[in-house]
C-alpha cells in the first residue's frame, strides 16, 4: 500500500508537470516549458535513484537503471519533454503494476483477512466469548449463524448446514451430521450448532492454510529467477545498442530514443503478475499453490504418481452393493443388520449404521449379541435372530443362493469385502462393502493424458490382487503394490529421471514421496497435516478432479507468463531497432513503450481468469446399487 501511494504521489508530479509544460507554451508564464518538464522530472529520477541503491545495497539490481539514464539523457539532450514522459510513464508503469499485482493477490489475501478471532465457549456459568487462540482442545463451542468456525472441531448437534466454499470452492452449503469433523475457517450457514474442539487454532485447517498462503506469496519460481538474471544483460544491450546508434549517425537524439523504447522492462512486469494471478485463479477452485516455483514446476509435468487409498479411491468402506431374496425388503434387511452391527467397532459396522442413519431408517438396540472374530456377528434384534458375516459362518459349505447376484460378479467385487444375511436361520441378503473408486478419478486421468501428461502410475500399500482391480476401472500405465513408504520415494526417483514427476496422495505415509518428487499434490480435505506440509500443492476439497484443474491452471499460467515476456521483448526490440535508424522519436518512443507494457500486463492477468473445465461442483458420489430401489 505505502509503495502504491509514493507511485501514485510520483505519476501525479509526472502528469501534472507534463500538462502545465504544454500550457506554457502556449500562454508562457514565469517558468519556460522546458524548465517545468525538468522540475517535473527531477522528483521521480530521485526516488528511483533511491530505489535503486536500497536494492543494490540488498544484493538486488534492474533494468530500471535504464529509466534512471533516459530520463538523465533527456534533461541533458535537451529534450525534457521525452523526459517527463519517460518519469511519467515509468511511474504510471509501476502503478498498474501495483494495482495488477493488488488484484491478482486478492483472493489469497482474503482467505488471510477471513481468519477466525473469536469462539463462544461453554463454561460452567453459560457462554464466554474467547480469543480463538485460547481454545483448548476438548473446549464444548457454540456457533452462531453466519459466523466462522474458529477451530477444528466434532459435531455434537444433529445436523449443522455449512458453507466451504472460502476454503473449498465448493459454491453450495454442505449438510453435516452428528459426530462429522467440521474444519476451520468455513462459516455457519444455517442455525446455531454446538461442537468439540479437536485442536487448537494454530494447530486447526485453517491455521495451516494461512501459513501456506504466506509461502505461496514469498516463493519466487526458478522462471521469475531467470528473468531477473537476464534482464541484467538488457542494460549493458541496451547502452551498446544506443552508443552504435550514435557513433554511426553521429545524433545523440537517437541515442536517447533507444534508451526511451527500453524503459521500462516487459520481462519483469509479466511474469510475477502472471504467476500470482495463477496463483489466485488456483485458490478460488479450492487449490492452494505454494508459490510461483510449484506453478511453473506443475506446468512442465509428464508422468504422474497416484496413491490408491483416498487418493483415487473414497479412503473408506463404502456399500457398493445389496441383493435380497425375493419379498424382502432391502431397507428392511438395511435396518435390521445396521441395528445389531451398534453392537460392534468394526469400520464396517460404522458405515453400516451411518448409512442406515442416513437413509432414516429406525434402528433397535440389539441383544444376545456374539461376535466371532474376523468373520461376523449375530443377535437378536426385534425379537428375530440376525447373523450377519462371511460366506461360510451365513451359508456354511451350501451353494450361493440364486438371487445373490453380486457376489459371483467381477469387477468391482474383485477388491470387496462380503457380507451374507441370515434372519432366522434363512438366508435372506447379500452385500458388498468396498473402498470404491472416486467418480470422478476416470475423468481425471483422461484429462491428465490430454494435459500431456504420458504416463501414470498407481503405487499402493495393499495387496496386488487389491491395486490391480481399481487399475481395471482406470486408464493406469502401471501399478506397484505392497509399497512401503520407502519404495514410494524409489518410484518416485526412478519416474524423475525420465522426466518431470509430480506424486499425488494423501496420507502420512506419502509425506516423504510427495517432497522427493518435482511437485507434490496433497489431498488435504480430511485434514492430512504431513502430507499438506510436505506438499507444493494442497487440494482442499475432497475432489480428485481438482488435480487435472491445477495442472490446466499451471500450464496455462506459464504459457501466458512466457508469451507476455516473449511477445514485450520481441516488440521492444524492434522498437530499439526502428529509434536507431531514427524512425521513431525519444517522445513518441516513450508513449509506445508505455503501450507495450500495458498490453504486457493486460496480457498477464488473463491468468486469473480461464477457459478450465473444473468438475461440476455439488456432485454428489455415486451411490451404491440396492435391489429394489428406484
Amino acid at each position: 500500500m505505502r509503495e502504491m501511494v509514493i507511485h501514485l504521489n510520483l505519476f501525479a508530479i509526472a502528469l501534472a508537470g507534463a500538462i502545465a509544460g504544454f500550457f506554457a507554451s502556449r500562454f508562457g508564464g514565469l517558468w519556460t516549458p522546458d524548465q517545468i518538464w525538468t522540475a517535473a522530472t527531477i522528483p521521480v529520477a530521485v526516488a528511483l535513484a533511491v530505489s535503486m541503491l536500497r536494492d543494490m545495497l540488498a544484493g538486488r539490481f534492474g533494468v530500471d537503471a535504464i529509466a534512471l539514464v533516459a530520463m538523465l539523457a533527456s534533461i541533458a539532450m535537451g529534450e525534457p519533454l521525452a523526459g517527463v514522459v519517460v518519469a511519467m510513464m515509468y511511474s504510471g508503469g509501476n502503478l498498474l503494476e501495483d494495482y495488477a499485482r493488488g488484484k491478482a493477490e486478492r483472493e489469497l489475501r482474503s482467505l488471510r483477512d477471513r481468519t477466525p478471532r473469536i469462539a463462544h465457549r461453554q463454561e460452567a456459568g453459560g457462554l464466554v466469548d474467547i480469543a480463538a487462540g485460547d481454545v483448548a482442545a476438548g473446549d464444548e463451542l457454540l456457533v452462531r449463524a453466519g459466523e466462522l468456525l474458529p477451530v477444528d472441531g466434532e459435531l455434537l448437534d444433529v445436523r449443522a448446514q455449512l458453507d466451504e466454499s472460502a476454503v473449498t470452492g465448493e459454491p453450495l452449503p454442505e449438510t453435516k451430521t452428528r459426530g462429522a469433523a467440521l474444519r476451520s475457517g468455513t462459516v455457519n450457514a444455517g442455525e446455531a450448532f454446538r461442537y468439540r474442539a479437536s485442536a487448537a487454532a494454530h494447530e486447526s485447517t485453517y491455521a495451516g492454510i494461512i501459513r501456506m498462503v504466506e509461502a505461496a506469496q514469498t516463493a519466487k519460481a526458478p522462471f521469475i529467477r531467470m528473468a531477473d538474471r537476464f534482464a541484467l544483460l538488457l542494460l549493458p544491450a541496451t547502452l551498446i545498442v544506443a552508443g552504435l546508434a550514435w557513433w554511426l549517425s553521429g545524433d545523440p537524439i537517437r541515442a536517447l530514443a533507444v534508451l526511451v523504447v527500453a524503459t521500462p522492462c516487459p520481462l519483469i512486469l509479466a511474469a510475477p503478475v502472471a504467476f500470482i494471478g495463477g496463483v489466485s485463479r488456483a485458490a478460488r477452485s479450492g487449490i492452494l499453490m505454494k508459490g510461483s516455483s510449484a506453478i511453473e514446476a506443475l506446468g512442465q509435468v509428464r508422468t504422474a504418481i497416484f496413491d490408491k487409498t483416498g487418493t483415487l479411491t473414497e479412503g473408506g468402506a463404502r456399500l457398493i452393493a445389496l441383493d435380497t431374496a425375493p419379498g424382502v425388503e432391502a431397507g428392511d434387511i438395511l435396518r435390521l443388520v445396521a441395528s445389531l452391527e451398534q453392537a460392534s467397532h468394526h469400520v464396517l459396522a460404522e458405515t453400516l449404521v451411518a448409512l442406515a442413519r442416513q437413509k432414516a431408517l429406525p434402528l433397535s438396540a440389539p441383544t444376545a449379541v456374539r461376535e466371532y472374530r474376523g468373520s461376523g456377528l449375530e443377535g437378536v434384534v426385534e425379537g428375530r435372530h440376525v447373523r450377519a458375516g462371511s460366506r461360510r459362518l451365513v451359508l456354511g459349505y451350501g451353494p450361493l443362493p440364486p438371487w445373490a447376484t453380486s457376489a459371483g460378479t467381477s469387477g468391482d467385487m474383485a477388491a470387496a469385502l462380503a457380507v451374507f444375511i441370515a434372519v432366522e436361520g434363512q438366508p435372506v441378503a447379500f452385500l458388498a462393502m468396498a473402498d470404491a473408486v472416486r467418480p470422478d478419478a476416470a475423468a481425471t486421468l483422461q484429462r491428465l493424458h490430454a494435459a500431456g501428461v504420458s504416463r501414470i502410475l498407481m503405487v499402493t500399500g495393499d495387496d496386488a490382487g487389491t491395486a490391480k482391480a481399481v487399475a481395471a476401472q482406470l486408464a493406469i500405465n502401471e501399478v506397484r503394490a505392497d509399497c512401503s513408504p520407502a519404495d514410494k520415494v524409489a518410484a518416485v526417483a526412478a519416474e524423475q529421471a525420465r522426466q518431470p514427476t509430480v506424486m499425488i496422495g494423501d496420507g502420512l505415509n506419502d509425506a516423504p514421496a510427495l517432497a522427493a518428487a518435482n511437485v507434490g499434490v496433497a489431498m488435504g480435505a480430511r485434514g492430512a497435516t504431513a502430507s499438506s506440509e510436505a506438499a507444493d500443492v494442497v487440494i482442499l476439497v475432497d475432489r480428485i478432479d481438482r488435480v487435472a484443474e491445477a495442472v490446466s491452471i499451471a500450464q496455462r499460467t506459464r504459457a501466458i507468463a512466457l508469451q507476455s515476456i516473449v511477445v514485450g521483448l520481441g516488440l521492444s526490440g524492434i522498437a530499439m531497432v526502428f529509434a536507431a535508424f531514427g524512425y521513431i522519436p525519444p517522445v513518441a518512443g516513450a508513449f509506445l513503450q508505455q503501450g507495450i507494457d500495458i498490453a504486457v500486463i493486460i496480457n498477464a492477468l488473463r491468468t486469473l481468469v480461464g477457459p478450465l473445465q473444473p468438475g461440476r461442483p455439488g456432485v454428489a458420489a455415486r451411490t451404491p446399487r440396492i435391489a429394489g430401489e428406484v
